[in-house]
């Protein structure tokens, strides 16, 4: 798994923007600490959905307990020190649902890099529509400005399974990546064509959120349209997404990919039905039903990594962010849980907490 040192968040919450509460009676909006919002460069929109998924709230009594480190913990207290929201579904049934003082249903969260795993099903609809025409072809084959870098050979199958070969180290690297954008010094083009070869493509596991938004550059160029666009179009829309939403930009024109979904925990859980569901939302075909079995397959180079989603084997899969956000997707139980969240410190208390919350929820039906 990857790293995520506290100097990495505190520098990386600084530039993007924390979480925050909205109210109900206004439209959702990102909001930054100290007025940084008005310095940032802009976000990019996502209407809501004209045909929402309904979520019924149907709240039941649920008994989680579960062991961590040796010791015996319940949910209630996992959420009191690790969590600002959670949506837990059932089929269409909302059956647990808490946030922390001050946030709300209404409240944008920042995905960070859970926003890789929506990346990674807008390439598999540009695959399925053929604007891509195979995950062999070459970063290059659509950004021809990276000829000569570390990404001048890579294969967007490469890129998915982060594997690309690329020098980096995610917990140093990002930063200055992430700031640079954040601020509107360099575009994301501009600093891929920064990148250096390091290792053999395809040789190895290196977590590096580079490959991500080289991805969504990837996305735009093969469909003809910002990457923003594409995902309103193949995703927010036709997945029945009830909330206004905002993706970070790069202060150029271009789509982060990597992180900076600012979304509500409930359209959140709504994209982990969709997946849950084999790609399907609201009668609709949203995902190719082979791109969700594949994105969950370990992709050979890490067991716990597919394209671009995490993979608990024995249980079911995962979109993952820094501070320990989470879109699970329990194949196992057949249950969505989505948690939000500022920094926890003990991430591997997640899975077996959720593992746990999951077989209680099908114990329950």
């Amino acid at each position: 798994m990857r790293r995520r040192p506290l100097a990495l968040v505190a520098a990386a919450a600084l530039a993007a923007g924390l979480a925050a509460p909205a109210p109900a009676s206004a439209e959702p909006r990102p909001a930054f600490p100290n007025g940084l919002y008005a310095v940032l460069p802009g976000f990019d929109p996502l209407k809501p959905s004209r045909t929402p998924v309904p979520l019924a709230a149907r709240p039941r009594a649920l008994h989680v307990a579960y062991t961590y480190k040796g010791a015996a913990h319940t949910l209630d207290d996992y959420l009191a020190r690790a969590a600002q929201s959670l949506v837990v579904l059932d089929g269409g049934d909302i059956v647990k649902e808490w946030y922390a003082p001050g946030y709300t249903r209404d409240s944008l969260f920042q995905s960070w890099s859970m926003a890789k795993s929506f990346t990674s099903d807008a390439v598999g609809i540009a695959l399925g529509e053929g604007r891509i025409r195979s995950l062999q072809d070459k970063a290059t084959d659509y950004l021809p400005e990276l000829k000569g870098s570390g990404y001048g050979d890579v294969t967007l199958y490469d890129l998915l399974r982060m594997s690309s070969g690329v020098q980096w180290t995610e917990e140093v690297d990002d930063v200055p990546m992430h700031v640079s954008y954040s601020m509107g010094w360099f575009s994301t083009l501009q600093w891929a064509g920064t990148a250096r070869r390091g290792w053999q493509p395809g040789s190895r596991f290196e977590y590096t959120s580079l490959n991500s938004a080289v991805l969504a550059l990837v996305v735009a160029r093969a469909t003809g349209v910002p990457y923003a666009t594409y995902v309103q179009r193949k995703i927010w829309g036709p997945a029945g997404m009830a909330s206004a939403a905002y993706i970070g930009n790069d202060g150029h024109g271009d789509s982060l990919g990597y992180c900076c979904y600012y979304a509500t925990t409930r359209d959140a859980a709504r994209f982990g039905k969709m997946m849950l569901d084999g790609g399907r939302a609201g009668g609709r075909r949203v995902v190719p039903a082979s791109w969700v079995e594949r994105v969950q397959t370990p992709s050979g180079v890490n067991p716990s990594y597919g394209l671009h989603w995490w993979i608990d084997p024995g249980q079911g899969y995962y979109a993952s962010g820094l501070g320990d956000q989470k879109i699970y997707v329990s194949t196992r139980y057949r249950v969505v849980i989505v948690k939000n969240t500022l920094f926890n410190t003990e991430e591997g208390e997640t899975l077996p907490a959720f593992r746990a919350l999951a077989a209680e929820v099908a114990r329950t039906r």
